[in-house]
């Protein structure tokens, strides 16, 4: 049996929040490659060792905006999905969602770069609610869908 699915004229709220995912990609990218060249750190190093960064700010810096972007790019695959099947049914929803999330990755990369570890703290909890509530939301669009 074919399904057929008709996207909600909302969608487009939901293809703003996914494009600004590339925009925060794209912000964490710059930001990594600033800290890398103030911290001297060469390619194909992907941090700086620990012992240099415990006695150098700038290379903690960096290893801080490095974790961030990994952790970023962990995070980024499930939200783009969350928020395109959530969208289904809840577009305006799942695009505020996904808006916020892109917004608190950001913040929580610049945080985490100026302010080391405790610098990520209340916009990576915010990111984490608002990814959860998408991977929720995701989970029962698709659960409607497969028993329709």
């Amino acid at each position: 049996m074919a399904i057929t699915l008709t996207l909600p004229d909302e969608y487009g709220y939901v293809l703003l929040a996914t494009v600004s995912t590339f925009f925060a990609n794209s912000f964490h990218s710059i930001n990594t490659g600033r800290q890398r060249k103030a911290a001297g750190v060469k390619y194909p190093l992907a941090y700086a060792p620990q012992e240099v960064a415990e006695k150098d700010p700038k290379a903690f810096a960096f290893n801080c905006a490095q974790r961030a972007h990994a952790n970023f790019t962990e995070n980024l695959t499930p939200a783009i999905g969350a928020m395109l099947i959530a969208g289904l049914k809840y577009p305006v929803l799942a695009g505020a969602l996904g808006g916020l999330w892109s917004l608190t990755r950001v913040l929580y990369t610049i945080g985490y770069t100026k302010k080391g570890p405790q610098g990520r703290t209340k916009f990576g909890i915010a990111s984490s609610l608002s990814l959860l509530a998408l991977k929720l939301m995701a989970a029962y669009t698709a659960v409607q869908i497969a028993f329709h």
